[in-house]
């Protein structure tokens, strides 16, 4: 427990800081140039593990042709991610994402039937307009409202950023089943990374050249937000999951926007509006309880779904439950050695 905490924490550190290393280079480098290096060098150092898959004769059937949707849709949501940052704050971004919880919901109620009963129920409800309203509120009440220079447009990109990662999520669900979350996002991450140097090399000032001109520590900076934000950040994720379940380590991530904001204030001088803290308390309290109310709702139908095939398994007759015994230690095959 200690363990998954202290990881979890490390994750929510380092997604926190991501967004303002995103932010250090607006004034020095485009959009293009950014995503381009430090996509590519992540996937850089996720290479090796599929490397070693292959050489071991572990290789994954079929996991490259799996993940090219999700990592199309990954490919676009981080480029709005990223140009985000240059029309507003990253604070403004990280409330602004939390509109990625209310389209998975979307996205689950029509892909995933088995989600719908949860979707439907009132606590979920009550949570997606929470998010609806907080978002909408830390949006509204920035300084100059929408009017200010960048901002519907920012906020635009920081919506649509979110959109296309809860079609990443999704995606990932139901392409990517069986493959494991690492190696999933090794192999996304590849075709992840050749989209964003494409895109460099044709769209980027200089073809991306301009990141050469930094100094070095501010390169390395660069590359160092890519180790943090996109290779280690992802594993101590799934550690985090491993340790601390789904429900607890999504909902301390969702205390992102308020880790950003304060980080922003002596990093940045950004500074958020009483009323802006106030409506994205709002919409973070709002994505919590989303994922609460779905943890609660699934582990009741799984403790029903056991006390079921239990109160079955017991009115057998006793060659029949040692038949089920043996079926169920040979495998899903039920064929016995």
């Amino acid at each position: 427990m200690a363990v998954g905490i202290v990881v979890v924490l490390l994750t929510l550190l380092g997604w926190s800081v991501t967004p303002l290393f995103i932010e250090h280079f607006t004034d020095s480098i485009d959009g293009w140039t950014s995503n381009g290096w430090r996509y590519g060098f992540a996937a850089l150092l996720w290479a090796p593990l599929l490397v070693g898959l292959r050489l071991n004769g572990k290789w994954p059937k079929g996991v490259m042709k799996a993940a090219i949707i999700p990592a199309a849709i990954n490919g676009t949501a981080q480029i709005f991610f990223t140009m985000s940052f240059y029309e507003i704050d990253p604070a403004m971004v990280a409330f602004g994402l939390r509109a990625q919880m209310v389209f998975t919901a979307a996205g689950a109620m029509v892909l995933f039937p088995s989600e719908r009963a949860v979707i439907r129920s009132a606590g979920f409800l009550i949570g997606i307009g929470a998010v609806v309203v907080g978002t909408g509120g830390t949006v509204l009440f920035q300084p100059g409202g929408l009017s200010a220079d960048g901002a519907g447009l920012g906020v635009t990109y920081a919506i649509l950023a979110g959109a296309g990662f809860a079609g990443y999520a999704l995606s990932v669900r139901k392409c990517m089943t069986g493959y494991g979350s690492m190696v999933s996002f090794a192999a996304i991450s590849q075709y992840t990374a050749l989209i964003q140097v494409v895109l460099m090399l044709v769209l980027g000032e200089r073809m991306g050249a301009g990141a050469l001109d930094l100094s070095a520590s501010q390169f390395g900076i660069l590359l160092l937000s890519a180790v943090i934000g996109i290779a280690a950040g992802h594993v101590l994720y799934y550690m985090s999951i491993e340790r601390l379940g789904v429900a607890v380590s999504t909902g301390v991530i969702q205390l992102q926007p308020f880790t950003v904001a304060a980080l922003s204030i002596p990093l940045m001088d950004d500074h958020l509006t009483l009323p802006q803290w106030g409506f994205g308390s709002v919409a973070v309290g709002g994505a919590i309880a989303m994922l609460w109310v779905q943890h609660a709702m699934r582990r009741k139908a799984t403790r029903e779904r056991r006390a079921s095939e239990a109160a079955e398994f017991r009115d057998l007759p006793p060659d029949h439950v040692a038949a089920a015994v043996v079926c169920e230690e040979a495998g899903e095959d039920g064929e016995v050695g």
